[in-house]
């Protein structure tokens, strides 16, 4: 366990990140107010979880390998993280669904229909806890795959 601290620690800071981008994103009005600029902003989420990624991964060689990783190391580093952040993702929706943003699959819904974008039984069938569990249990381990294989290349050491 004391081998994985930091990919503990950094995996925990994700979590948190996540719930206060989540946050911000319904104070900025983008789960109501202004749903239609939604997709585009969310994706900005990425510049703080990259950098999270880089952070962890030089925290990890400085702290524990004495200042030099191999790129498997970051790499299984990474790995590490992303798997703990995968499990942790249900429970990020659930707080995010029901605490942070109870309106926000209502809105949607109601947004994509009244745009014409989805018929109403697909856009409940889209906009669901149900499927958002499901979508991050997919899109987590994957984006964190990528995230760590580019992040290990530049965090490396010899």
């Amino acid at each position: 366990m004391k081998n994985l601290k930091i990919e503990i620690k950094w995996a925990i800071i994700f979590v948190l990140m996540m719930l206060v981008w989540m946050s911000l994103e319904r104070l900025f009005g983008l789960h109501d107010t202004y749903i239609e600029k939604h997709p585009v902003f969310t994706n900005f989420v990425a510049i703080p979880a990259i950098a999270i990624y880089v952070l962890a991964l030089l925290d990890k060689r400085d702290n524990f390998y004495q200042g030099k990783m191999t790129y498997l190391q970051g790499l299984v580093c990474g790995l590490i993280i992303t798997m703990i952040v995968t499990i942790f993702s249900p429970l990020t929706q659930v707080i995010t669904s029901l605490v942070i943003t109870p309106h926000y699959f209502q809105n949607a819904i109601d947004y994509a229909v009244t745009e014409g974008k989805m018929t109403q039984a697909a856009a409940e069938e889209y906009f669901n806890l149900k499927n958002y569990i499901i979508q991050g249990l997919i899109g987590a381990p994957i984006m964190g795959l990528l995230t760590s294989i580019v992040v290990a290349i530049f965090t490396r050491k010899k």
